[in-house]
């Protein structure tokens, strides 16, 4: 359980920097440079990537219950990753209406996925896992609104033809990863109780 504790440490601390200590972060790249301070940082965020999966994949290993969560709630969290693979699909797609109105698809997308997740799993090394990807989204998305509101960040409207590309490829990315990919690289058929 530490080495899970200690990659979120590191991989959320990493991704705060510009959230909760913006002048210190600004100030490293300064000191830096922009490619040096990008590569340190995709290092750090890489080294607590690795260990949350690491120290999951121990976690589950002996797992300790704090519930046993009713089939139904496999269904429900299938179903809601598919908005949050829609909104990561919107991070990545320029001009849609869904980036605009959202402003940081990528964030909400993370509290569907992370909320989803809680919902149908119950042991303490979910609760880590996923409790703290929401936490840690749900401070990082009002932190983001609030600087746009406050710097009057005005987006593009976007167009109806980009959200289609973005539904389109948001929705077979979801159904390959949830009929085939989360099994090769989690272990887990998320569809497997539906049929």
């Amino acid at each position: 359980m530490e080495i899970l504790i200690l990659g979120l440490v590191i991989f959320l601390g990493s991704h705060s920097t510009g959230l909760f200590a913006p002048d210190w972060r600004d100030r490293m790249v300064t000191r830096l440079g922009a490619p040096t301070w990008k590569v340190a940082y995709a290092a750090v965020s890489l080294v607590g990537f690795v260990l949350i999966i690491w120290g999951y994949g121990l976690a589950r290993g002996e797992p300790i219950w704090l519930w046993h969560p009713p089939v139904w709630t496999r269904h429900l969290a299938a179903l809601l990753t598919l908005p949050a693979f829609i909104l990561l699909v919107a991070t990545y797609v320029p001009g849609s209406r869904i980036k605009a109105k959202v402003g940081h698809p990528m964030v909400l997308g993370t509290k569907i996925w992370a909320f989803a997740h809680l919902l149908a799993n119950g042991t303490v090394a979910d609760v880590l896992l996923f409790g703290a990807f929401l936490v840690w989204a749900i401070a990082a998305f009002a932190i983001m609104r609030r600087r746009d509101r406050l710097a009057g960040v005005t987006r593009d409207p976007g167009s109806l033809g980009r959200d289609g590309i973005t539904l389109v490829v948001g929705l077979v990315a979801w159904v390959v990863f949830a009929l085939y990919l989360h099994q090769v690289l989690i272990g887990v058929a998320p569809m497997g109780a539906m049929g």
